[in-house]
């Protein structure tokens, strides 16, 4: 009797995922689609930092693939991300009694284009930006460059999955 009702039980748990379908606890719908690719995002800026746009291509394969099942290609994938740093400047933010910054932001801009190839009517063309904003008297360099390339990375990968995968 008591493996009777083990067995009642599995087979209702089963029943229970199984109506659920795939479920992600990052709110991603990938439908159909097994594989995504990430194209190499190229720096067009007009201030060159050298390494971003692999840092930032890495960046973002590494969250969808933290974040979904799928498997990253080269080729051929079922998802296709593709595009192009686009701005990369430093302004000032905020000003001194002696009429210099006392603030300034790093903004990073990012243009991108996404290809469902299984559900064309989802493929998008968006621009998405981010910034950071960090005290006049620090030079974005070493350390203090990295925190900013990832906390802005981090947004903007984060923006570009939920505009590609979820329906935030």
């Amino acid at each position: 009797m008591k493996k009777l009702l083990i067995f009642s039980g599995l087979i209702i748990f089963s029943l229970m995922f199984q109506a659920c379908g795939v479920y992600s606890f990052t709110g991603a719908d990938t439908g159909d689609a097994e594989t995504f690719q990430v194209n190499f995002f190229q720096n067009n800026a007009d201030l060159v930092e050298p390494g971003i746009d692999r840092l930032f291509t890495n960046s973002l394969q590494d969250l969808i693939q933290n974040q979904t099942s799928l498997s990253l290609v080269n080729n051929n994938g079922d998802l296709v991300f593709e595009g192009e740093i686009i701005e990369y400047y430093i302004s000032p933010m905020s000003a001194t009694a002696q009429n210099t910054a006392a603030q300034n932001r790093l903004t990073i801009a990012v243009r991108v284009r996404y290809y469902n190839t299984l559900e064309p009517e989802k493929d998008f063309e968006n621009r998405f930006s981010f910034y950071y904003d960090y005290p006049a008297s620090t030079q974005l360099v070493g350390a203090k460059l990295e925190t900013a390339l990832d906390e802005i990375y981090s947004r903007l990968t984060q923006e570009i999955f939920n505009a590609a995968l979820t329906d935030w």
